[in-house]
């Protein structure tokens, strides 16, 4: 079979099944690894999230606190966890690329 350029033959898949059961596992486990910041408001909030896209940190300077303009917050912080979910998945890329190589188009990477 052909996928838009991608020679696929199902009968692979069935044969080295052990062999691509521990690469994904393997995967797996780096995703745990991987994280990455975004930033945004000048660098004044910042979110770390993991591999899996899990929020494992957010930063807010108090200097942007301004109890009467919550919504530029909130703007401010869906901004920097967009900018970390894009450096994650950079850093996925790179780091796990070659790992799911064959797989890579199956799974939007």
């Amino acid at each position: 079979m052909n996928f838009d350029g991608f020679n696929f033959n199902p009968m692979d898949i069935l044969k080295n099944a052990g062999q691509i059961k521990q690469e994904l596992a393997n995967a797996q486990e780096k995703l745990d690894e991987i994280s990455a910041t975004g930033s945004a408001g000048g660098g004044l909030v910042k979110v770390t999230v993991n591999g899996k896209f899990e929020v494992k940190e957010i930063h807010i300077d108090p200097a942007i606190v301004d109890p009467n303009d919550v919504k530029m917050l909130e703007d401010i912080i869906v901004a920097a966890l967009h900018q970390a979910n894009e450096n994650v998945q950079e850093e996925i890329k790179n780091s796990c690329g070659s790992m799911l190589g064959q797989f890579g188009n199956f799974a939007g990477m």
